[in-house]
């Protein structure tokens, strides 16, 4: 199963998600739910720094773990941008999760 979990601060704005696991949907090279959510986080991520400008702390590993989070000290308007973007991503996973639930799991964390 692929895990999301995506925080958020005290005002609701996403801080930080990560992604791990495997849904393990079909074989290698066949899982729709994996290359689904994982085109949907990388290009949210790619979105945020083409559009934005900004670079968020990025993590990966091979075994499937990405984690990114967003630098906290951002101007009001990019900070916007961004949470647009991020806000887009959680929908567009929430949809494959609605569809393919036994696979794929999100969460939200309040990192207040």
């Amino acid at each position: 199963m692929i895990f999301v979990e995506i925080c958020q601060d005290d005002k609701g704005k996403i801080t930080s998600f990560t992604m791990s696991g495997h849904a393990e949907f079909a074989e290698k090279g066949q899982d729709i739910v994996c290359a689904g959510a994982s085109a949907v986080a990388f290009g949210s991520i790619n979105a945020v720094i083409s559009l934005t400008g900004i670079t968020p702390d990025i993590e990966q590993t091979e075994s499937g773990f990405l984690s990114c989070t967003i630098p906290g000290d951002l101007p009001a308007d990019t900070s916007e941008r961004v949470q647009l973007l991020l806000e887009a991503m959680a929908i567009s996973l929430q949809t494959i999760e609605r569809d393919y639930k036994e696979y794929i799991n999100i969460t939200f964390k309040n990192r207040g």
